[in-house]
């Protein structure tokens, strides 16, 4: 008969395997796409692709586009979302919280279609009367804020309040503790936020369709429509043509990119900053 330290260490065994199956489940269709992509686009990637404008068949335009809304956007998005995150974890004992994390949870399900269209109702038709980066970047920002408002919120509640006790009994202020202790404490998982938010904008064509249009020169002006890479990939694969689908091919491969370079470099920047 099976002792009780047998009995665990087989229990223990069969969670491990499960969980390992489970990583391969989600690692494969992942491994699957990136070499997809790898395969098909690496060959288009060239200086005069990476430079040229839309007429001449490359995507210099789309990556100036897609640079300028993820930082419209985050400037717009993520000040917003972090001061949400901060009030929902450390003043949100009341009812109007509740509200907002309702509103946040919606907003984070919602359609990124049903994004754009009412961003082109509003901003597009009614304030600005044109298409132009800004109407995208306020689209995109309804998208990222619920995002890194609610990571923050969530790394905000992993912070000790003993550290936060600490803190008041030297005589800081809340507003101080908050800015000085508080959000160092929790910098891995600002910056986490962050970084998922930029991802999943990075790649949403249905807003910036709807709210920057589309051009095949680079940057004109706020006022005026402008590339992205979502939008040219998104273009150029519904053409029959082969060869302008492999610039998609190539467009999604520099998407791709793009992000993981940001990934690299604001971890880089981030790392040994706010130090307590």
């Amino acid at each position: 008969m099976l002792n009780s330290y047998s009995i665990r260490k087989f229990k223990n065994k069969a969670a491990y395997v499960l969980c390992l199956c489970c990583v391969v489940i989600a690692v494969v269709p992942l491994a699957s796409i990136l070499f997809e992509v790898i395969a098909r686009g690496a060959s288009q990637l060239s200086i005069q692709f990476l430079t040229s404008n839309g007429l001449e068949g490359g995507i210099g335009p789309a990556i100036q586009g897609t640079l300028i809304l993820i930082g419209l956007t985050s400037l717009i998005g993520v000040p917003i979302g972090i001061l949400s995150g901060v009030y929902l974890a450390e003043f949100g004992d009341n009812k109007y919280a509740s509200t907002m994390r309702t509103i946040n949870d919606i907003l984070t399900e919602f359609p990124s279609i049903v994004v754009g269209i009412t961003a082109f109702s509003i901003i597009v038709i009614g304030v600005t009367g044109s298409f132009s980066p800004l109407a995208g970047a306020i689209a995109l920002s309804f998208m990222m804020i619920p995002i890194v408002a609610r990571t923050t919120e969530e790394a905000l509640k992993l912070v000790l309040n003993s550290i936060r006790e600490a803190s008041l009994a030297l005589g800081a202020h809340q507003w101080k503790t908050i800015l000085r202790v508080v959000l160092p404490a929790a910098r891995q998982g600002l910056v986490t936020g962050t970084l998922l938010a930029v991802a999943r904008i990075a790649g949403e064509t249905a807003p910036i369709l709807l709210t920057i249009l589309g051009n095949s020169y680079f940057f004109q002006g706020f006022n005026q429509p402008m590339d992205a890479l979502p939008l040219r990939i998104f273009l150029n694969s519904r053409q029959p043509s082969p060869e302008v689908q492999a610039q998609a091919w190539g467009a999604a491969l520099v998407l791709i990119l793009i992000v993981l370079a940001l990934n690299i470099v604001v971890r880089i920047a981030t790392k040994g900053r706010f130090k307590r």
